[in-house]
């Protein structure tokens, strides 16, 4: 999925500490979504975040984010706090703007621009109003959105959901050569096992509410941004 030489590039990159985070208690309306939760993630790494449904996965996005600031707990930076982008469940589009205007505004040259639409299978949508694309075009410029940004941690929640396949295999794409290209960190939410086996350094599993880490599985370095019947193999092995 990823150009040999420039997967070895990245590789080099996962050294540096970048995020130490631990959720001891978050809550709502007094009943605790997550509890005794913490992680740690390198600069460069991408990590998966997997569990049951309602377990408190996109709650734990907002709070790495810094858009949720009640509960017990810290994130802590071990350098500079990071430039983060996120891609929620919801697009959060500008309605108003075209496509192209939500990605100069994110940054992105016109060249660059053009490049990820192409690569999404959306150049004929350029011009086209954002508030007028399918949930699944609206969600995959939400994602070129956030690369544009040219961030240091991406922050991804169910970014290929409601994708069909070649859709979601050319926003995949997208997403790892631009990290081979320029490796930033990525906590991205899935609950498709085979996906996170696909894309991610580690794997951490989460329990049912109050969600915490059960297993932080380690995917084998000759297996990661692989497609095929080994990935297809460890991932059933993880359910």
């Amino acid at each position: 999925m990823v150009r040999a030489a420039t997967a070895g590039a990245a590789r080099d990159a996962l050294a540096a500490l970048m995020l130490r985070a631990e959720v001891a208690r978050k809550a709502f309306g007094g009943r605790a979504v997550i509890a005794g939760l913490h992680f740690e993630m390198a600069a460069g790494e991408i990590v998966a975040l997997t569990g049951p449904s309602g377990c408190g996965k996109s709650t734990l996005l907002r709070i790495v984010a810094g858009l949720d600031h009640d509960f017990a707990g810290a994130v802590a930076w071990t350098a500079p706090p990071p430039r983060i982008a996120v891609a929620f469940q919801e697009p959060r589009l500008l309605p108003w703007r075209s496509v192209r205007e939500n990605l100069l505004l994110a940054n992105a040259s016109d060249a660059t621009a053009e490049a990820m639409l192409t690569a999404l299978g959306l150049a004929s949508e350029t011009d086209m109003p954002a508030d007028r694309l399918s949930l699944g075009m609206a969600r995959r410029v939400a994602l070129a959105r956030a690369l544009a940004v040219a961030p240091d941690l991406l922050l991804l929640d169910e970014p290929f959901a409601s994708l069909d396949g070649v859709a979601a295999a050319r926003a995949r794409a997208l997403l790892l050569n631009t990290w081979a290209a320029r490796p930033f960190a990525v906590l991205l939410v899935t609950h498709d096992l085979y996906e996170a086996a696909a894309l991610a350094d580690r794997i951490l599993l989460l329990s049912a509410c109050p969600a915490r880490v059960v297993r932080d599985v380690n995917v084998p370095a000759d297996m990661r941004r692989q497609d095929g019947a080994a990935t297809a193999a460890f991932a059933a092995a993880l359910s």
